[in-house]
């Protein structure tokens, strides 16, 4: 996994980075209502396909993948300082991965110049699927878990919140309820004396049978999110969206731009 050439023949320009989906293997079962109306089985069933058949794909050795000829001979496809979306249409630690996992890790310490970033519904996994040589996390991963609702928070988080993770980072998509994450803020810190979750991403749910997404829900987690100085991202609407009791179908094309314009981006910092 090492690169096939010490010096480029690109004359020593660098490539910006890139941000690259890398989907190892593909295929998932439901384990939470979050799951139900997953965009993954949408897709599949609209060609045939078996969405709970966990296979490899073609796309598994992507981050090794070097160019053989030409002006970047030698170098890896993805260039330094890019992206890294890992296992989007699976879960990075579902079982039926194990006999891959151990060769993913290895990709993926072989490119400590990118960052790697997955998301799981099953913390309970992490720690007994992490490399040997983990101890308190690599740097350039992080692994974020999702809560869609109060009851997923509250099974969960105190799993996640335990592990050794340099970062921790809580998905709340598809929102499905209002969520309290302040006990979890509270209870779990840092060393410095810091709350422990760093970053939440939120957004609604999409697709044809989408369930609503309450603006309130969004404004009161950001609220949280503002009070203990974590990072807040409202990732998309949803295709229904609750505002002032009125609900609106919000076409996928704009789901992410309407997000933006509710300007509720929070970089994090202290703790108000």
């Amino acid at each position: 996994m090492e690169q096939l050439s010490l010096f480029s023949q690109s004359g020593g320009c660098a490539r910006p980075p890139e941000t690259v989906t890398w989907n190892l293997w593909h295929g998932c079962t439901k384990v939470s209502s979050g799951c139900l109306h997953c965009y993954m089985f949408r897709r599949d069933a609209e060609i045939g396909a078996d969405s709970t058949v966990v296979r490899k794909t073609q796309a598994f050795n992507l981050p090794v993948r070097v160019f053989r000829s030409g002006p970047y001979a030698g170098e890896y496809r993805i260039p330094a300082g890019s992206m890294v979306y890992t296992c989007f249409s699976s879960d990075f630690f579902h079982k039926d991965a194990d006999i891959w996992r151990p060769e993913a890790w290895e990709m993926i310490r072989a490119r400590p110049d990118c960052s790697f970033f997955m998301i799981t519904k099953r913390p309970e996994r992490i720690e007994a699927c992490l490399p040997p040589d983990w101890n308190g996390g690599w740097p350039h991963v992080t692994v974020a878990v999702t809560c869609e609702n109060q009851a997923a928070a509250e099974q969960r988080l105190p799993v996640y919140l335990s592990l050794p993770l340099p970062r921790a980072a809580v998905m709340v998509e598809p929102m499905l309820s209002r969520i309290d994450l302040r006990p979890f803020f509270r209870e779990y810190r840092d060393p410095a004396g810091r709350p422990v979750i760093r970053q939440v991403s939120v957004g609604g749910e999409s697709g044809p049978e989408a369930r609503p997404c309450d603006f309130d829900w969004v404004l009161d987690l950001h609220a949280q999110c503002v009070e203990n100085g974590a990072a807040f991202h409202y990732h998309q609407t949803g295709a229904k969206l609750i505002k002032d009791g009125k609900e609106y179908t919000i076409p996928r094309s704009l789901q992410h731009k309407q997000a933006r314009r509710a300007h509720l981006e929070f970089g994090g910092g202290d703790p108000a």
